[in-house]
Parts: structure tokens; sequence; C-alpha cells
């Protein structure tokens, strides 16, 4: 950004004056005072680069606020405190426990309203309103004509929507399409432009940079709030695809669906989630990345709504254990659960026990990651996966279908255990699980020990085991002969494929250390 004159002559005669006031001795230290020339060296450093920080944001905001937006929204009669807030605690099983009861959306409830509007599996439930319901957010203006883009909860349950613009004009404007599950919604100005507006970045932020908030907290339009990039790639359990950017400028109830700007004016996120015991800022804000609003925005202009890729498995990550339990090098990949008969995945050969590794080309470091990047391609598009299966290099080319409304997923994870004379134990009663009504295939969990390891694992009685090692069991002995032979070929744990008694699969890694 560049640097006014007058104001280097400015930051060169404090330099001199600080150095001055040192010098008498006011902070306890001896200094020589800065010369001319050392002055007229220092004012030629450059202030505002990526590796200095702005001697003022004043200048980005100039550019930028115009094209910043308060969303005022009236509430369709329909709409209680608990459609507000979201469907209960859904989606929260990746917060950390510590931080699942801060987690709160932040719109701000407007005129004739009670409280602030929450948004899916954050905050609490308010009073349910009286009379005319309203909600108020943030938002900004992408294009010359008048699109604007807000978060989803902001406008969901919407009746009508204005937009209060940076010269305090009020204006209506029309919902284009929303995506709750990355909770993103376009908006489109019904009055002509041109209207100030300002861009999405086209490359990610660095943990570290500088950044500008600029949204409509509390009501208050117009409020410029600045901090750094404190993470990237957060998790934190509010949707299928969460990949937020975690920034700690002061973010607040009404900053939702606002811009948060790199120091060159690009957006770079939209904040749409705090952490907070009190609901006001404590330094924990989450933005959606520019990449993800991009692609978004682009679908809901062309369609109003988003496609996106099917693949049709269910997937956990690789942990550690699971990866010894494969024999794995690193804890990376995609473990498929089980592949859906008739889906893209079933039909191009993928099977139970499968590591995805990688999506044309590019690595897949977990789960999440790879369900985010078959859900960024469009249905029909034709994808290379490589994966690993009985620890051998493959590949397969995958034509992705139409994502379902409600896919299901599996996740496993716990502890492993061994017995104290050193022979790895399950601490489970089993039986044949046709001997027992529980179908053709697999071993039936009759008891279970709640002191042992399968129990820490989470199998409960009624659950089948399926395969052991990557072989099919029928009997209990051949769940033993098989914990023996992979603890004979030196593998660290053993990795189970269990059915539980509601259909679903998952794996389950038990090791196989000996009691010291």
């Amino acid at each position: 950004m560049p640097v006014q004159p007058n104001r280097l002559r400015r930051n060169a005669l404090a330099s001199v004056a600080v150095a001055a006031l040192v010098a008498t001795g006011a902070v306890g230290v001896v200094t020589q005072p800065v010369t001319p020339v050392q002055a007229q060296a220092l004012s030629k450093n450059p202030i505002e680069t990526p590796d200095h920080p702005p001697g003022s944001f004043a200048t980005v905001v100039d550019k930028v606020k115009p094209g910043v937006v308060a969303v005022k929204v009236k509430l369709d009669d329909s709409a209680t405190s608990d459609d507000e807030d979201g469907p209960g605690n859904q989606g929260q099983q990746n917060v950390p426990p510590q931080l699942r009861e801060f987690f709160k959306r932040f719109g701000q409830g407007g005129p004739g309203g009670q409280g602030g509007q929450g948004g899916p599996g954050f905050g609490g439930q308010g009073p349910k309103r009286q009379g005319q319901r309203g909600a108020m957010g943030s938002g900004f203006i992408i294009s010359a004509d008048g699109y604007v883009v807000t978060n989803n909860h902001v406008v969901d349950k919407a009746k009508s929507v204005q937009v209060t613009l940076d010269d305090n004009r009020t204006l209506d404007a029309k919902v284009i399409g929303k995506d709750p599950k990355t909770d993103l919604a376009l908006l489109k100005i019904t009055e002509g432009g041109p209207f100030p507006y300002v861009s999405l970045s086209k490359s990610a932020p660095r943990v570290g940079d500088w950044v500008v908030a600029i949204g409509n907290p509390f009501g208050l339009g117009g409020t410029v709030t600045a901090g750094i990039v404190s993470a990237r790639g957060r998790d934190i359990g509010a949707g299928p695809y969460d990949d937020f950017l975690q920034i700690d400028a002061p973010i607040n109830k009404g900053n939702s669906g606002g811009p948060t700007f790199n120091v060159g004016g690009e957006v770079v996120g939209v904040n749409t989630a705090i952490a907070s015991p009190s609901g006001g800022s404590v330094g924990l804000a989450f933005a959606i990345p520019a990449e993800t609003v991009q692609a978004v925005v682009d679908q809901l202009r062309a369609d109003g709504k988003v496609a996106r890729g099917y693949l049709g498995v269910q997937v956990q990550p690789v942990t550690k254990d699971i990866a010894d339990g494969l024999g794995l090098d690193k804890a990376k990949g995609a473990l498929v659960d089980h592949a859906e008969a008739g889906t893209p995945a079933a039909k191009a050969g993928l099977k139970s026990g499968d590591v995805i590794e990688s999506v044309n080309g590019t690595p897949v470091n977990d789960a999440k990651e790879l369900s985010r990047r078959i859900a960024g391609l469009k249905p029909g598009a034709k994808v290379e996966l490589a994966y690993l299966r009985g620890g051998k290099s493959d590949t397969a080319t995958v034509e992705l279908g139409a994502l379902p409304n409600d896919p299901k997923s599996a996740t496993g994870g716990g502890r492993g255990g061994s017995s104290s004379d050193g022979q790895p134990r399950l601490g489970l009663s089993l039986a044949p699980a046709s001997e027992v009504g529980a179908g053709d295939e697999g071993v039936a969990v009759m008891e279970v020990d709640p002191e042992g390891p399968a129990a820490a694992k989470g199998i409960e009685q009624g659950d089948i085991i399926l395969d052991v090692a990557g072989a099919s069991v029928s009997r209990p002995s051949e769940v033993a002969e098989r914990i023996r032979s992979a603890e004979s070929s030196g593998r660290k744990a053993v990795l189970m494929r269990v059915k539980s008694s509601k259909g679903t699969t998952r794996f389950v890694a038990v090791a196989l250390n000996k009691a010291g």
C-alpha cells in the first residue's frame, strides 16, 4: 500500500522525538539521539509490506468500506427462536469439549425482536419473539450490479431483506440462493447500480498476516476492527466442510456475514462464528475462507443452489493405531469403512479397508479433507483416486454422482489395551453370528467387559465383528487366530471392521503391545 510522503516525515520526526526522550533518562536508559541522516534513512524503510505491520489501516479502510453493508431481515412468521438458533446441538461433535458451550453464531436481533440470532449448533435458545420478528447482520457487495454475500443463518427464514450502504441508503434485496452446509448466502440489491464493491482474494492468507474486519456489530454499522490470522484449517463442528480461518480481530453479534480483508483490501474470509463464554469477543473468531466463498457464490449466482460431487463411501481418519494395524508409515489418508452399493465408489471398485491417499494427484491428509475435496467438485466430474489396498498402491477413475441431501458418515478411534500376561485381549464374549440369529456373516458380540480395550473403543453388545486384519471371520477362534497372526508379524495393532446394531460399519484398531 503506498505511503504518503507527509506520513513518512511525521514518522521520522516521531522517531527523533522518542530517541531524544530516551536520551534524557526518562525511561531509565541512555542512548544516542537519532541524527537527521539516520532519520532520513529510517524514513525510507517500508512500513507496509507483508513482513512489516502497517502504520495505519486507514488507507485500506477508506478503500473497502463503501463495499460493506448492514443486512436487515424481517423473519418469516414461522421462524421461532428455535428456528433461528438452528437444529439444536447438531454438528458439535468435533468441537473441543471445553469450548463447546461457548461457540455461538452471531447475528444481531433487530427492531421488534429480542436477543440475537444464533446459528446451527451454536448458542442458547432465547425467548420466543413477539410481534415483528427481525434480525441483523453484515455483508459485502461483490459486483457493480449489486450482488451481496452474507451468511445463510442471517437470512434463513427471511420474509424480506434490506441492506444499508455506507452512504446510509437503505435498499431492498432479494435472496438469490443459500447454502446451509457452508453457511453462505447470496443476495441481489433490487435497485439498479452501479454500486461500490470489493473483491475476493485469490490467495490464502498466512498465519500471522494482518487482517481488518468491517461489519455491523450490535447494529453499529461501519465498525472496523483489526488483528491477525491466528490459525487456518479449523474444524469447529459447524458443518461437514469446516475449513475456517481463525482470527483475533474483535468480532461480535451483528458481524455475521461481514468481510475480513487483507492489507491489500481483498476479502480473505466471511465472519461466521465466535467462541465466547459471554457472547462477546474474546479473540476467537472464525471466518469462511475466500476460496470456499468463491466456489459457492459462483454456483449460487448461476443456479441458485450448490450441487456437490458424491463418491458414495463412509470414511474415517487414519489414526496412529489404525496406521499401525495397516502397516502404514504415517497416519494419513482416508480409510474406507464401506462403499455403498450402486454408488460411484462401488462402481469404480473401491472396497472397505482401502486407504484413499490422493485426489487428482493432490494428497489427502484425512477423511475431512477428502469430503471437502469431493464436495468441491461438480456431479459428473471424473477424478483419479490413488489408494492403498493390502499394502499395495492402486488407482481408480471415478465419475462423481450428485450428493444426496443427508449423506451418512462414520468415524472411529479410541484406546487399545493388553492383558497382564502379555497376550492381547479384547474383553469380549463372542459367538458365531449365524448361530445366535444375528445374520449370516461375522462374529456377534454377546458380552463386553466394561474395563476391557474393546469397550474403550466403543464396541457394544450386539455389534458384529466382520473381519480382523483384513480377513473375514465367522467364528471366535478365527478372531483369536487373526490377532495372534498380526502380533507374530510385528504389527503394533490389529484392525477390525465392526458393524453396529444400527447397521453402520467402522474400523477399530486394538493395540497389540504386551504388558511390561
